[in-house]
């Protein structure tokens, strides 16, 4: 049948925070459930984890060894997993392969070559490695096990809070990391995945961590880069983003704008693209703006939405520390949801709208789905950092898709990764494609399948939470210290000479990054807010 993506005129994009599909929604249909998540919908096929014997092993080393192995679980505190599992592409190569390559991966640093990665020779330096690469025209091992048998989840959290905390995990401590949560501890995300669509196969763009990914939603490339340090890379990592495609067309009509939390003081997403530099006064606004423009049905073609990041932060990102807590970035993160899909709903422009709710990347957190191959931006192309070709996905996340012209109980086996969005957005408005990943990417039309809007209004019933005044006592996550490194190092951008060569400015700002010691000494919440507010006012 034609497609109805004409019909829609808004995309929003909601993108939170580190979290795998199984974490998060593969208990989403289990007849331990209560209805209507007992069963899958009739006709639908759901890669989840009810009825599957799944586990992971448990290092000889570890306390609690005998056991032999770890099964995944039902259900989760909400701040669980905590402390933070790794989620650095060594980290996530352990993860995936089960495999610490060097041995002594199990400990800080964690990034040795060959980064964990199986089959590959240890004791040779980063730099022979990489002049290897290049002799052999791709990266040294030149092949990995398909699928990745998904069992260093375990292995990899043990030796991760090992160096956070200082001590051997016990058994009640690590096995949280197997842990994943039901309907009824997320049921806006899960009501809303079955009242309309949730994409079982949308992995996300980098086996690694947040600005390669965030970048990818943008771009379609993270620039070569596999991971956030260091930092001072993204501050010239110039590429154009599909943001500019839209900018560039000379149709009043079509329209971006980046939303995000007036009490970050600064959009993420500004920090690390510097493409969106002339934009920052016209194209960025608070979160008041989108609801007002939402109801009024007044929204862009295209809107990106950021969660807030710092002050009790609703952006599912996992805690740091283990002890007590007063919030819940997954319960918070719910009630954002719910506000971003009631003003959509309950707004003028509900009709022509498609809101996408996605994660960045896994974060560490579980899934059994081991990451297929992919197109890399750029053919043949030398391998970026730690030899990564960008030739695989990552891991999976959530991505539930709403619209009235989705069909309730909805399951897309497609295979989508996070430039699925920006494959979208140019289809829907005939733009150019940036590379070559967005261009062999899957849209999102396919689902869009029903010929008249529904009316219906599914009922979300988030879980109680209200923060206590201790949240800005909280430990910074690494994603909240990545942002204040990004801060520090746009502000140090004033300082450097624009006639010096791109190789000295590259220097010169990685020396003042480095020297931002009270970046490093930063602990709360509140130590961060204070931070960023005398940075601003340098900017200023």
């Amino acid at each position: 049948m034609a497609s109805n993506l004409d019909k829609i005129q808004h995309i929003v994009v909601l993108m939170l925070e580190n979290r795998s599909f199984d974490s998060m929604v593969g208990w989403l249909y289990d007849p331990a459930n209560r209805p209507p998540f007992d069963r899958v919908p009739d006709g639908q096929s759901f890669n989840g984890l009810s009825g599957k014997d799944l586990s992971n092993p448990i290092p000889a080393d570890a306390l609690g060894a005998d056991r032999k192995v770890l099964p995944v679980g039902r259900g989760a505190d909400s701040t669980h997993p905590n402390p933070d599992p790794g989620e650095d592409y060594p980290h996530v190569n352990t993860q995936l392969y089960g495999t610490v390559n060097p041995p002594e991966n199990r400990e800080k640093p964690f990034d040795r070559f060959p980064y964990n990665l199986p089959g590959a020779r240890a004791g040779i330096s980063g730099r022979a490695e990489s002049r290897l690469a290049g002799l052999l025209g791709r990266p040294f091992p030149s092949s990995l096990p398909d699928p990745a048998p998904m069992s260093g989840f375990v292995t990899d959290y043990i030796h991760n809070y090992r160096d956070l905390r200082g001590k051997d995990p016990d058994f009640a401590d690590y096995r949280i990391i197997m842990d994943c949560l039901t309907p009824d501890q997320v049921p806006v995300l899960s009501m809303l995945a079955h009242s309309y669509a949730i994409c079982d196969r949308w992995h996300c763009s980098v086996p690694s961590q947040t600005y390669p990914n965030r970048s990818f939603v943008h771009a379609a490339t993270s620039h070569g880069f596999v991971r956030n340090p260091p930092y001072v890379n993204w501050l010239f990592a110039v590429a154009p983003t599909i943001f500019n495609r839209i900018e560039d067309d000379p149709r009043p009509d079509l329209t971006w704008r980046v939303y995000y939390d007036e009490e970050d003081l600064l959009s993420a997403t500004y920090l690390l693209t510097p493409a969106l530099r002339p934009y920052r006064n016209s194209h960025f606004a608070f979160m008041d703006q989108f609801f007002e423009e939402a109801g009024a049905g007044k929204l862009p073609s295209y809107a990106f939405i950021e969660p807030r990041l710092l002050l009790d932060h609703n952006d599912m990102h996992p805690h740091v520390s283990v002890d007590p807590l007063v919030t819940s970035s997954v319960l918070a993160g719910e009630l954002l949801i719910q506000s971003v899909y009631r003003a959509i709903r309950e707004g003028a422009g509900w009709e022509r709208t498609l809101l996408i709710v996605t994660f960045d990347e896994h974060g560490g957190c579980y899934d059994h789905v081991s990451p297929p191959a992919a197109v890399a931006p750029r053919r043949n192309r030398p391998a970026g950092q730690m030899g990564f070709r960008f030739d695989r996905l990552g891991v999976r996340v959530p991505t539930i898709l709403v619209s009235p012209y989705i069909e309730e109980g909805t399951v897309v086996n497609t295979l989508f990764d996070h430039t699925s969005i920006i494959k979208t957005v140019t289809d829907r408005w005939g733009l150019e494609s940036l590379n070559e990943r967005d261009r062999a990417a899957a849209g999102l039309s396919r689902v869009l399948t029903r010929s008249k809007p529904r009316r219906d209004t599914p009922k979300l019933k988030p879980r109680p939470y209200r923060p206590t005044g201790a949240k800005e006592d909280e430990p910074l996550t690494d994603y909240q210290r990545a942002v204040l490194m990004l801060v520090a190092g746009y502000e140090g951008l004033s300082r450097i000479k624009h006639d010096q060569s791109a190789e000295r400015k590259v220097a010169d700002l990685s020396a003042l990054i480095e020297a931002e010691g009270e970046i490093h000494r930063l602990r709360t919440v509140r130590d961060g807010i204070g931070f960023m507010k005398s940075r601003l006012e340098l900017i200023r």
